[in-house]
């Protein structure tokens, strides 16, 4: 229908006076709505029937309503206020296969955190979902979102996929959502995570910087396919500052050298390198069942320093940061009234930092 025919006389009585602002009001007058409803649809708020949001937004544009950037910044500002209550719903969804991965998994907890703690200074509560609860799909989730008033959605914990079930695609079209810890493919969601590029090169770096010469990577591949080989681009980069005969090639068959372990064994006498990146404790315990001491014989560095390895040199990724960013994000998505699945994925990628340790050492420089 042309947005000509939605509008009686009294739109053009609005448009030849230049001189008045166009308000809600206005346009709740001529759709026959109230101010709420013509908020809500303006905000693109699912809660409002797709017909009706469209038919609200032609006439706002008939009749050259435009937002006031002040009054959204005022809102939200109110939203940061420290006022007791939550005045809105977020869904949290844990997308790991683990259901207590909110709890007890070693490093999506801080996302968790993140999250939470952002959340509750802007005023919003956090709704927990399973995304693997065999009884849930994209209309039932829908459903509930809509009874409880839920208005937008940060998915945490994808470890082995980067792909989202194709059950919930209804969901993902329909509400603001971003993607915290890694990016997602199928479907393309905006996402906050660490930079793992520039947090392998800077540990590249600071490996150099301390006398090392032969730094070696030893990464699960299945890792570093799911953030599409970041780890080891900034590996690679930080080998251009080290002659060809330096430059190692990464091990990646971590799963299969725990039932195997001299296939580890075979990469350390074939490469050679005089200190590790890595993002597990468990090669440390394979150096040393080895003979090897730490550090005077290798160096180890940790690619995600955690609290509970504070003896660890490292980057700390800060993933609680990239939880809070993804919220501040998802929260800009219902402001400006955008859902479902975007055109062009936004990202927020949030540095490292290094953290000292007893894992490495100064090395005498040639």
């Amino acid at each position: 229908m042309e947005i000509l025919t939605l509008l009686d006389s009294n739109v053009k009585v609005l448009q030849s006076c230049p001189m008045k602002a166009v308000t809600m009001s206005d346009i709740g007058l001529q759709a026959g709505v109230s101010k709420n409803t013509v908020s809500l649809a303006l905000r693109n708020d699912p809660q409002i029937p797709e017909s009706t949001r469209r038919r609200i937004q032609g006439i706002a544009a008939a009749l050259g309503y435009q937002r006031n950037p002040v009054v959204a910044q005022l809102m939200a500002q109110l939203r940061s206020d420290a006022f007791s209550g939550s005045k809105a719903t977020l869904a949290l969804i844990n997308a790991h296969t683990d259901l207590d991965a909110f709890n007890n998994h070693p490093t999506i907890p801080t996302y968790v955190s993140g999250c939470k703690s952002r959340a509750a200074h802007l005023g919003y509560g956090l709704d927990p979902f399973w995304l693997h609860d065999p009884d849930l799909n994209g209309e039932r989730l829908n459903r509930i979102f809509k009874a409880r008033g839920i208005r937008g959605i940060v998915v945490v914990g994808l470890m082995n996929s980067n792909r989202l079930p194709e059950r919930f695609s209804q969901t993902w079209e329909n509400y603001p959502c971003v993607v915290t810890g890694v990016r997602t493919r199928q479907p393309a969601l905006s996402f906050a995570c660490t930079d793992h590029h520039i947090i392998a090169l800077r540990a590249f770096e600071k490996a150099v910087e301390l006398g090392y010469r032969r730094p070696g990577l030893v990464l699960d591949e299945t890792i570093d396919h799911l953030v599409e080989g970041r780890f080891t681009a900034g590996y690679r980069i930080g080998q251009n500052a080290l002659p060809r005969k330096d430059r190692l090639n990464p091990f990646y068959q971590v799963l299969a050298a725990k039932t195997n372990p001299l296939l580890f064994r075979r990469w350390l006498d074939k490469e050679k390198p005089d200190v590790i990146f890595t993002l597990y404790n468990s090669v440390r315990g394979a150096l040393e069942s080895f003979g090897y001491r730490i550090p005077d014989d290798i160096g180890l560095i940790q690619l995600e320093h955690r609290d509970d390895r504070p003896e660890w040199a490292g980057m700390n990724q800060h993933n609680g940061h990239a939880g809070e960013a993804a919220v501040d994000m998802v929260i800009g998505m219902m402001h400006s009234g955008e859902s479902g699945v975007p055109s062009f994925p936004r990202a927020t990628l949030i540095g490292g930092t290094w953290v000292d340790g007893k894992t490495v050492k100064p090395m005498a420089l040639a």
